[in-house]
């Protein structure tokens, strides 16, 4: 092949990109179901859930979302009473936001449903293989980030009382 054509096909941002929406969908397919939230309700719910009380700001971050996007699924969860915002007492322009016992409830059910879709995944690699697959995300992640200032997920900003 030509060096002036790229074949997408082996173009590993296009690879990267394919198997995290094919995925993605896939498990969208199990909260919407259940819950009929969307993809950044589903982000959002789980930020909460796995840091408790935190800013929209900080789950933006965490998640990679655009604030646009956080505020709708904040509102979104915030009508069906799964969460509740909490001024800042310093600087109004902060709002806590933190999970409803219901909310807590949507969480809690929704936790083994991902681990187990994520397992079903991990189980077409050998223990090897799934290590280094995670390192190599782990680095490609650093490198994005020393370009554009993106956090690996493991090292995504702490959105704890954020």
């Amino acid at each position: 092949m030509s060096n002036d054509v790229l074949c997408l096909e082996h173009f590993l941002p296009y690879r990267l990109n394919r198997l995290a929406d094919a995925i993605s969908r896939e498990f969208s397919k199990i909260y919407k179901d259940r819950y009929g939230l969307s993809r950044p309700e589903w982000r959002t719910l789980a930020t909460l859930g796995q840091f408790g009380t935190t800013t929209a700001t900080a789950i933006g971050a965490h998640s990679a979302m655009h604030k646009t996007k956080v505020s709708r699924a904040v509102f979104e969860l915030e009508k069906r009473k799964w969460l509740v915002r909490q001024a800042d007492g310093q600087d109004r322009r902060v709002e806590h936001l933190q999970l409803t016992a219901a909310g807590i409830r949507a969480y809690r059910d929704l936790v083994p449903l991902a681990k187990e879709f994520e397992a079903r995944f991990l189980k077409a690699l050998s223990v090897r293989e799934k290590d280094s697959v995670l390192s190599a995300l782990t680095c490609l992640e650093r490198a994005a980030g020393a370009q554009t200032g993106y956090a690996p997920a493991g090292e995504a900003v702490a959105v704890r009382n954020s």
